[in-house]
């Protein structure tokens, strides 16, 4: 073979290699740019905030398997009995049905936030006796001093609890359906009068009033 044409082959396999190792010089200048995408995001994920907790608190009461007569045989439901308040003087009583656990409990909790009252809480009491009544249920309470805490148990502790009082004494009477008791507990918060309310019709300050 001719010294001319062994210099041709040289040339020739030069080129294809310096043809093969322009790719590869391309991908390792695209790697700094992955890691730069890839700290970027890390850095995206750190600087997320994280979404602030709702001040309403909900407590399911009671979820019981109810039944329904209709044409074709029974319709099996669930009730759910749920209490909803703040902590801070809202609270309300929410009942619902569905097919699944899961829809009845929510439906439940619209409905409480749907009937909240206002409590005028006098320090971490109530201000005055007052009993509550619901079909056949009936709750008696009483403001109590410091130190006491909820003298209290089933639906009726849960809405007091809910409604922020700390400190009252309770006794629930007639029926013991948990439903009919947290109506009737709700129905005595509703009806409370704040002292203010009181000192205004007397013509009294609030200095006046409590001395």
């Amino acid at each position: 073979m001719d010294l001319e044409n062994k210099e041709e082959l040289k040339a020739e396999a030069t080129e294809t290699v310096e043809e093969t190792a322009a790719p590869a010089e391309a991908t390792n200048d695209e790697k700094p740019a992955r890691g730069r995408r890839g700290r970027g995001r890390k850095q995206k994920i750190e600087t997320t905030e994280e979404k602030p907790q709702s001040e309403w608190t909900e407590r399911v009461v009671q979820i019981s398997r109810v039944t329904k007569v209709v044409k074709g045989g029974k319709k099996l439901s669930f009730r759910a009995i749920v209490i909803v308040g703040n902590q801070k003087g809202q609270v309300g009583v929410g009942c619902a049905k569905a097919s699944e656990v899961i829809i009845a409990i929510q439906k439940a909790i619209a409905d409480g936030r749907k009937n909240l009252i206002t409590v005028p809480i006098f320090k971490t009491t109530i201000p005055h006796p007052i009993i509550g009544r619901s079909g056949a249920g009936e709750v008696m309470l009483r403001p109590a001093s410091e130190g006491t805490g909820i003298i209290a148990g089933g639906a009726v502790r849960s809405v007091l609890e809910l409604a922020g009082i700390g400190n009252i004494l309770s006794k629930s009477l007639g029926s013991k359906s948990p439903l009919n008791a947290a109506n009737a507990t709700l129905d005595a918060l509703k009806k409370l009068t704040p002292f203010t309310e009181v000192a205004k019709r007397r013509g009294l300050s609030m200095a006046e009033f409590l001395n």
